[in-house]
């Protein structure tokens, strides 16, 4: 393994060597410091009620857990980063199996778990072939394996549950995990993440301020068009001063591909919110599960990314290309030049 190869993987030594990295965790750790007094103050002015209240204090014992589980590995090493996205993706697969029924078919849910576990493999050996056949090999296989159950009936319904189960956390969270394998993850990775979160985070000031006409009332009833234009100015403002320093001498930091970036970015975390909200309506849900207090599961909390991931990958890889300057087949040249 070449020395930039282990560096990356495995050394935390060079975690703040990115300013971008260490001003968002530097932020984070003042926000879960301030938050609780903002949330009194707001309640003390009566701009909140009780129950709004003891809402928002409970999403902040969440986000408590949260945020250490979301940086720690990040800082920690790509190793570390690719494999507990590996692990998210798993565990909100799980959720979505669990909820919609797809648990029950073990052929399908098995074939889709090995299909996460072999691209969270490609990621980490920065084996980018691999990593974009593995959809098409994947969905071909499940299209063909589940004929092998015999069972005509509900043919269509496990095979469409499986295909989009797949492509939303293999496939969706694997390209958050791919960037990974760039020079500069941790600036990319932290960049997209807090951009996803806090695009929530302003629909929900900005519906509250400012939002009237409901955006798709039958689906997500508390989502508004002025919540959705406002993250999507604010989002894109935070992306494009973020991105300055991020792609700082590169061909992404032109102003207009940034906004063009940070817009993207916006209006697919919110598509990608409003997706996992439609499926929760269908099954007649309020929540995916129970795994994070105030936050239901965590692909309750992670439905933004599996949509906004892929498009923060390829609109970058476009203009800049990801780990271009890295050694690909980190392990598998091992075996390739064993004697």
């Amino acid at each position: 393994m070449k020395t930039e190869s282990f560096t990356r993987l495995f050394d935390p030594r060079s975690a703040f060597d990115e300013p971008v990295a260490s001003w968002i965790t530097v932020g984070l750790a003042v926000m879960l410091v301030s938050v609780p007094c903002i949330i009194w103050l707001m309640f003390r002015f009566g701009k909140i009620s009780v129950k709004l209240r003891d809402e928002l204090t409970l999403r902040y014992y969440g986000w408590l857990l949260l945020i250490p589980l979301l940086v720690g590995p990040i800082l920690l090493g790509a190793f570390w980063t690719i494999s507990g996205i590996g692990l998210l993706a798993l565990f909100c697969f799980r959720e979505y199996a669990q909820a919609t029924g797809l648990a029950r078919e073990k052929w399908v849910s098995s074939l889709i778990v090995l299909g996460i576990v072999l691209l969270t493999v490609a990621t980490l050996d920065h084996w980018y072939r691999l990593f974009m056949a593995l959809t098409s090999l994947t969905v071909s296989t499940i299209v063909a394996f589940a004929v092998l159950q015999d069972r005509p009936q509900g043919y269509l319904r496990r095979v469409a549950l499986g295909v989009l189960g797949y492509l939303l956390f293999g496939v969706g969270m694997g390209h958050l995990a791919y960037l990974a394998n760039d020079t500069h993850y941790r600036s990319l990775v932290l960049l997209v993440v807090l951009a996803v979160e806090m695009n929530d985070v302003f629909a929900f000031c900005c519906g509250k301020a400012i939002g009237k006409r409901k955006l798709c009332p039958m689906t997500s009833p508390n989502k508004t068009i002025g919540g959705a234009i406002g993250a999507l100015v604010m989002t894109t403002t935070l992306v494009t001063i973020l991105g300055r320093f991020v792609f700082a001498d590169t061909a992404m930091e032109s102003l207009p591909r940034l906004i063009g970036l940070g817009a993207l970015v916006s209006l697919a975390g919110q598509f990608g919110d409003l997706t996992m909200s439609s499926i929760k309506r269908d099954l007649e849900i309020k929540d995916m599960a129970a795994t994070i207090p105030g936050h239901g599961g965590l692909l309750d909390r992670f439905d933004s990314i599996v949509l906004a991931a892929p498009v923060f990958f390829h609109y970058v890889n476009y203009f800049v290309g990801v780990g271009t300057n890295q050694p690909q087949h980190v392990f598998t040249s091992l075996i390739r030049d064993w004697p």
